[in-house]
């Protein structure tokens, strides 16, 4: 994978200071790109049809806004907003969507969240926090399985973007 000009500025720079005895700098703050959630969506899309699932798998940012979202043929037409919202209720809740309901069942902790938020909150399985240096940088949505499909499906995407981490996004 190659660098940009400030990842290469960033790495010679810490080298010099290493040479000379002093401590490099921070390491640059990630943040959710376009490509990296991309690449994410493109991995859970293929799980997705391992599965036989026609999926729709959104990414949202920090902020809770998706930055992608990708039909597979023949998903249904209501998992487009039920992955968006996943992605948005992981990001502003900062848990996955089936811890969420879990907290929301009747006489949980959190019953009756789903009823907020502009009815944005969604309180089953398929939505994940993405999670660099125990920060939330977004979130990941998936629809269209079963409750059980769709959890697995988050799951496993959460577990991807964990290795695009280590590899340097």
């Amino acid at each position: 994978m190659g660098y940009d000009i400030q990842d290469l500025v960033e790495k010679v720079t810490g080298q010099v200071l290493s040479q000379q005895g002093k401590s490099a700098p921070a390491s640059k703050e990630v943040r959710m790109t376009l490509a990296t959630a991309r690449r994410l969506v493109e991995a859970v899309k293929r799980k997705a049809a391992e599965m036989g699932v026609n999926a729709v798998v959104a990414v949202a940012d920090a902020g809770g806004n998706v930055i992608t979202v990708d039909c597979m043929d023949d998903a249904f037409i209501a998992s487009l907003d039920i992955a968006m919202n996943k992605a948005f209720t992981s990001v502003a809740l900062k848990m996955p969507t089936a811890d969420l309901a879990r907290l929301a069942a009747p006489n949980g902790s959190l019953y009756g969240i789903q009823h907020t938020n502009n009815g944005r909150i969604v309180i089953f399985g398929g939505g994940v926090p993405l999670v660099s240096d125990g920060k939330v940088i977004g979130g990941l949505g998936v629809s269209g399985g079963t409750a059980q499909e769709d959890t697995y499906l988050g799951s496993y995407g959460g577990e991807c973007f964990a290795d695009m981490l280590k590899k340097g996004l």
